[in-house]
């Protein structure tokens, strides 16, 4: 009786240890801006090798879905369409920049308008800017000289 019990204890504490590494793995980060006339919402979602990152205007759509990641052999960015239909500016170069930015693969939902350019620059300013402010970005590279 004595092992049954010390052994539920040790796994007991092993569960709680494995619960505690995923949580360290995984961290969400929501908060909204307002900006002109309207509410902007963020979600981020850092997982080890990837960040999630939900962009929403002024209600909770998903929108269009991309993926943006390092390709080999050149080391260039790749950007693609998950779900929404064709391919646009608007939420696929804001992935780009993002990878270049934090070195890791981006999966981004993006609710913006696709006439208001400078709610795209603003958006992707804010975020950029938590993403620093999180420590998910890259370290600048210290210019050398010569």
């Amino acid at each position: 009786m004595m092992e049954d019990s010390e052994e539920l204890k040790k796994i007991g504490e092993l569960k709680l240890i494995e619960k505690e590494k995923v949580e360290d793995e995984l961290k969400v980060n929501c908060f909204s801006e307002v900006l002109n006339d309207g509410s902007i919402h963020f979600q981020i979602i850092r997982f080890p090798k990837q960040i999630y990152v939900w962009i929403g205007y002024n209600s909770a759509k998903l929108g269009h879905l991309y993926a943006a990641a390092h390709t080999r052999p050149n080391n260039m960015v790749s950007a693609t369409t998950l779900l929404g239909g064709t391919f646009d500016n608007t939420g696929s170069g804001i992935a780009r920049r993002l990878v270049l930015k934090t070195g890791l693969n981006i999966i981004l939902a993006c609710n913006l308008p696709k006439d208001n350019t400078m709610l795209e620059v603003e958006a992707e300013k804010i975020l950029v800017q938590k993403l620093i402010s999180l420590g998910y970005t890259k370290p600048r590279l210290e210019a050398t000289s010569l």
